[in-house]
C-alpha cells in the first residue's frame, strides 16, 4: 500500500507541469505558425534551413548529455550531484564554444557543401549552442526532479518569445528571419540562464574525473541521434539547394511543423508515461507487442495529422495554399515516421543492446533514405521531399523490424 501511495503521489507530482509543458509546447508551436504567417514562405524557408543546420551541430555539442542527466542524477547522493551537474555543464560549454570555432573556420568548405552564406552558417552554430545549453539544463532540472520549475520556465519563455515575435509582426512589420532567429537564441539562453540559478550548480565543484564517464554513456545515444537528425535532417538542406526558397517554408509548414509537434508528443507524453514501463517490459514481447500495432499507430497518426493539418492551414495566408494530395503526403511521412520512433524508443529502453542493434539498422538504412531523398528532391522539388520523407521512413522501419525479428527472439517462457 505505501508503495502504491507513492506511485500515486509521484503521477500527481508530474501530472501539473507535465499539462503545463505540453501547455509550453503548444505556445511554442503558436508561435512557428506566427511567424511562418507573418514573414512569408522565403523568408520562412532561410528560418528553417538555419533551424535545420542547428539541430544537426547540436548533436555535436550536447553528446546527450540530457539524456545522461536524466539517468544519473536521479541516482546520484545528493552530495555528489552538484559536481555531476557543474562538470556536465562546464563541458558543454567548452565542447559547445570548440564546435563553434571549429565551425567558422571551416566555414569556406561548409557553406560550399550545405549550399549556404558564412551569416546562414554563423546562425546555425549560434542557435545550436543556445539549443543545447536549453536542452541540457532542462534534462539538469528535470533529473533533480524539479518538475514545476521547469515547465513554468518552459511557459514563461514560450510566451514571452510569442509576445516578442507578435509585437515585431504586428506592430514594428518586421519580416526578416534574422530578427525571430536572434529571439529565439535569445530566449534559450535566458531559459538555460535562470535554470543554472535554480540547480545548485557550484563552479568549483568542476572535477575532470566525470568528464570521461558521462561522454561514455552518451556515447551510443549520440550515434543514435546523429543518424537520425543525417536521416532527416538533410532533406531541408538538400531542397535548399535545388528548390526556392518560399518551396523550403512550405515543406517546413506540411512536413517540419507536424514533425516538431510528434517529438513534443514523444517528449512530453512517451517520456514520463510509457518509457518506465517500456523499461521493465520484456523486450521480444514488447516488440512483437509493437510489430502488431504498427497498422494502427502508422494510419493512425496519419489520420490525425491530416485533419490537424485543416486547423492549422487556417491561420495561414495564401503563401502557404492548403493542397490536400500534399497534406496526404505529409500525413503518411507523419505515420511512417511515428512507428520509427516508436521502434528507436523501445530499443534504447534495452540499454547498449538495443542501442547497438539501432545504430546498425541506421548505418544500414541512412545511406538508402538519402540517395531516396537526393534523388527524388532534385527531381521533384517540394512533391520529391514528401515522398522521400514517408519513403526513408519506411526504409528505416523495414530494417528495424527485420534485424529486431531477429536478434529478439522470444524464449518459450515469453511465448507462454
Amino acid at each position: 500500500m505505501r508503495e502504491l501511495s507513492r506511485g500515486a503521489a509521484l503521477r500527481l507530482r508530474i501530472a501539473g507541469p507535465t499539462l503545463v509543458s505540453a501547455l509550453a509546447s503548444g505556445v511554442s508551436a503558436a508561435t512557428s505558425l506566427v511567424v511562418a504567417r507573418g514573414i512569408g514562405a522565403a523568408a520562412f524557408g532561410h528560418f528553417t534551413v538555419v533551424l535545420s543546420i542547428a539541430l544537426i551541430v547540436t548533436i555535436g555539442m550536447l553528446m546527450s548529455l540530457h539524456y545522461v542527466m536524466l539517468q544519473e542524477l536521479p541516482r546520484a547522493a545528493p552530495a555528489d550531484r552538484p559536481a555531476l551537474l557543474t562538470t556536465a555543464l562546464l563541458a558543454t560549454l567548452v565542447l559547445g564554444s570548440l564546435v563553434v570555432v571549429a565551425g567558422m573556420l571551416a566555414s569556406p568548405v561548409l557553406t560550399a557543401v550545405l549550399g549556404v552564406d558564412v551569416r546562414t552558417l554563423g546562425f546555425g552554430l549560434a542557435l545550436a549552442m543556445s539549443m543545447t545549453l536549453n536542452q541540457l539544463t532542462e534534462g539538469i532540472l528535470r533529473g533533480l526532479g524539479r518538475y514545476a520549475l521547469t515547465a513554468a520556465l518552459k511557459l514563461a519563455v514560450a510566451v514571452v518569445y510569442l509576445g516578442g515575435s507578435a509585437y515585431c509582426l504586428l506592430v514594428l512589420g518586421v519580416l526578416d528571419a534574422e530578427v525571430y532567429l536572434a529571439a529565439l537564441i535569445a530566449t534559450n539562453v535566458a531559459f538555460a540562464a535562470v535554470a543554472v540559478l535554480g540547480s545548485g550548480a557550484m563552479p568549483r565543484a568542476w572535477t575532470t574525473a566525470l568528464v570521461r564517464p558521462l561522454y561514455r554513456h552518451g556515447g551510443y545515444v549520440t550515434a543514435v541521434a546523429a543518424l537520425t537528425g543525417i536521416a532527416f535532417g538533410v532533406d531541408v538542406i538538400f531542397l535548399n539547394h535545388w528548390a526556392h526558397p518560399a518551396e523550403v517554408g512550405i515543406y517546413s509548414v506540411y512536413n517540419n511543423f507536424p514533425k516538431r509537434l510528434l517529438g513534443v508528443l514523444f517528449t512530453d507524453g512517451v517520456g514520463l508515461v510509457l518509457l518506465p514501463a517500456m523499461a521493465t517490459m520484456d523486450k521480444p514481447a514488447l516488440l512483437r507487442r509493437i510489430r502488431r500495432l504498427v497498422p494502427a499507430v502508422g494510419l493512425g497518426t496519419a489520420a490525425v495529422a491530416f485533419a490537424a493539418s485543416l486547423v492549422f492551414f487556417l491561420l495561414l495566408r495564401e503563401q502557404y495554399p492548403y493542397a490536400p494530395d500534399l497534406m496526404a503526403l505529409s500525413a503518411a511521412g507523419i505515420g511512417a515516421h511515428t512507428v520509427f520512433n516508436l521502434y528507436s524508443v523501445a530499443l534504447l529502453m534495452d540499454g547498449v543492446r538495443g542501442a547497438r542493434l539501432l545504430i546498425a539498422c541506421l548505418g544500414v538504412g541512412t545511406p538508402l533514405a538519402l540517395g531516396v531523398q537526393a534523388a527524388l528532391i532534385a527531381a521533384f522539388g517540394l512533391y520529391g521531399g514528401l515522398v522521400a520523407f514517408a519513403l526513408s521512413n519506411i526504409v528505416l522501419v523495414i530494417v528495424i523490424m527485420a534485424a529486431a525479428a531477429r536478434a529478439y527472439r522470444p524464449t518459450p517462457e515469453t511465448v507462454s
